[in-house]
């Protein structure tokens, strides 16, 4: 059965830095995360090309996140640094576009003095 699960969430203080992991058990040829903030319905934040490794940024975290892939460990990345509050919410990882069946528990990041 097709899985994606989400790690590496925490508490941070405005300014610091979270590496989120993405073990995802199938394939497709795009990945993002999204998130589900306080304010917002669940957003968009960056995907990447599987196989080619292109990498694309929603404006909002352009600059402070990065996206990756580790091939043989079939698990994606996000880099998040200079966090700031507004970035606090859950994240998750899907298929891009996502799929209704493979969105997963997510992993809760806040970020807060």
């Amino acid at each position: 059965q097709a899985q994606l699960v989400e790690s590496g969430g925490g508490l941070v203080r405005p300014g610091g830095s979270l590496r989120l992991s993405c073990l995802r058990s199938l394939d497709s040829y795009q990945m993002a995360w999204f998130r589900k903030t306080p304010d917002k319905e669940r957003e968009y934040v960056a995907h990447i090309l599987w196989s080619a490794g292109v990498r694309y940024y929603s404006d909002s975290v352009k600059g402070r996140f990065t996206i990756s892939r580790d091939y043989a460990k079939n698990t994606m990345y996000l880099q998040m640094n200079n966090l700031k509050p507004e970035d606090t919410g859950v994240y998750y990882c899907n298929t891009n576009p996502p799929q209704n069946d493979y969105w997963g528990q997510g992993t809760q990041v806040t970020v807060s003095a």
